[in-house]
């Protein structure tokens, strides 16, 4: 492989992983906190929505 494309490749997955690390983290982090479940668990019976008014 030519140098050049190697050192392209090597500066945008350095650029890119982190980056998509991060929102990862953050989507599984905070969308199970927001919903008080994770979204693929079932509501309990007693489990309380909150709805807007809109």
């Amino acid at each position: 492989m030519n140098p050049h494309i190697k050192s392209f490749v090597a500066n945008v997955l350095v650029a890119v992983l982190p980056a998509l690390l991060l929102v990862a983290t953050t989507a599984f982090i905070s969308i199970p906190y927001t919903l008080g479940h994770h979204p693929g668990d079932l509501l309990k019976q007693g489990a309380v929505t909150s709805r807007h008014l809109t």
